[in-house]
């Protein structure tokens, strides 16, 4: 009998299954599939990969000769960087496996099927295992509909990891993270790249200036951005797809590769649908992570909530102390969302969108151009913006364009989850010459008092 039974093995299932052994409880994960989930093997860390191949090569590209540094004949290999790619996410897996072993976490390589509340089938096996409490970590797959649907060999996120030989030209559908993340690796690469996105501006989540910057550094590389167009119809071609867009004006797009990047929907099998849970988008949970079936708790993308590698993992832990007999409950106001654009992208707690007309908040913005640091990297495109409560310099909430920015936010996270004050983080020492001054100066610029601007 075990005290859980975790179903998938990706950054929420792995990190419950290791905390709830940490805790003194048996506990058994169960993966079909690879450790790790969609982060390791087909989100965060190969896209990361391959983006880090892709941002040196433009570094090198755009900055050397400015910087004193001679580079003739730059070129790249494409079986070197999915390479690198591969060796990346071989590693994760590993690694995993070796933290679950090492934590006493009895792992199965199989297919899970839920049978009861407290019992799961391993199919391939055969065998039945008895639990007090059930988690399903059972993750997402890519969004896909018509008109995309119907037609042969269109490219969800999963299948660029395939990637053998780079396309002359590919459609984006879809300007959110993963779109963005992509038009950069493909555009580095001298790739035609076009993203289509349907509501008012890419990055949809993000304020309409963070957009915006971003916006101006996919062009910069050559990348035609189209937003409030909607694809309307698909047509496969000898060599490539033709697509009809409607929008502010009608548009044809020929290209030889086709990526629909519109999400992510929790996949639900008949198992857990039949276990009576509550499922709106996802399965519905409490706080606490639990389900309305009692003993039975879901973490992660399964929940259709906030998709994010971070946030299941955080789940994951709540999960287990709560199945650990202790009070522990879920806070998504400080939320990190992180984009690996370039320059990068990041926010936590409100954005000015989410204001509404409210007078008690403060919004500071500095700009890239004005820091130090900044200039010895030859960089300029970008800001640190904060919102804060007028009244009390209480930090309501901050976003950053910038190289960097997504390690930069985490001041921001902390001062919005603990509460802090403007005024407690300016008083706090930041580095010279360091892009961390951008996040000064913003808070200096809410009282009126930026120094360098």
């Amino acid at each position: 009998m075990y005290d859980a039974i975790v179903i998938g093995g990706g950054p929420g299932g792995y990190v419950c299954a290791i905390r709830l052994s940490q805790l003194g409880r048996k506990v058994a994960l169960v993966e079909k599939e690879y450790l790790g989930g969609t982060c390791t093997n087909w989100g965060c860390i190969p896209t990361k990969a391959m983006l880090t191949s892709a941002h040196l090569f433009s570094e090198i590209k755009d900055k050397s000769k400015r910087l004193g540094i001679d580079v003739s004949d730059l070129n790249y290999r494409l079986d070197g960087i999915m390479s690198h790619m591969n060796r990346t996410v071989t590693t994760s897996r590993k690694g995993i496996e070796l933290l679950l072993k090492k934590n006493g976490v009895d792992f199965f390589k199989d297919k899970a099927v839920v049978k009861d509340p407290h019992s799961v089938l391993l199919e391939k096996d055969n065998s039945l295992l008895e639990t007090k409490n059930i988690v399903l970590a059972n993750g997402s797959e890519p969004s896909m509909f018509p008109p995309f649907s119907n037609v042969e060999g269109i490219w969800t996120s999963n299948d660029v990891f395939k990637l053998n030989e780079m396309p002359s030209s590919l459609a984006i559908v879809g300007g959110g993270v993963i779109g963005v993340e992509f038009a950069t690796f493909f555009s580095t690469f001298g790739v035609k790249t076009t993203v289509i996105e349907l509501a008012e501006h890419i990055l949809p989540y993000e304020d309409t200036d963070v957009a915006e910057e971003i916006k101006k550094a996919l062009k910069k590389k050559a990348v035609t951005v189209l937003e409030k167009t909607k694809v309307v119809s698909v047509e496969k071609l000898d060599k490539g797809y033709l697509l009809n867009t409607a929008g502010e004006e009608e548009t044809t797009i020929e290209a030889e590769k086709l990526l629909v990047a519109v999400g992510r929907r929790a996949v639900l099998s008949d198992d857990i649908k039949n276990l009576g849970v509550e499922i709106g988008r996802g399965v519905v949970t409490d706080g606490h992570m639990r389900t309305s079936v009692p003993g039975v708790y879901a973490i992660g993308d399964i929940r259709a909530g906030i998709m994010l590698a971070h946030v299941a993992s955080y789940e994951g832990i709540v999960a287990a102390h709560n199945i650990a007999g202790e009070d522990l409950e879920m806070d998504y106001s400080a939320v990190p969302s992180i984009i690996f654009s370039s320059p990068e992208v990041a926010s936590t707690g409100l954005r000015e969108s989410d204001l509404k007309g409210r007078s008690d908040v403060v919004v500071s913005r500095f700009p890239l151009s004005a820091n130090g640091r900044a200039r010895t990297i030859l960089e300029s495109s970008g800001f640190a913006k904060i919102l804060a409560e007028h009244e009390t310099g209480k930090v309501l909430g901050m976003s950053i364009v910038s190289p960097s920015a997504t390690d930069l936010i985490m001041e921001a996270v902390i001062a919005v989850k603990n509460g802090l004050t403007v005024e407690q983080l300016e008083n706090s020492i930041h580095p010279h010459p360091t892009l961390s001054e951008t996040v000064l100066g913003a808070l200096e610029g809410v009282e009126g008092k930026s120094i360098h601007i």
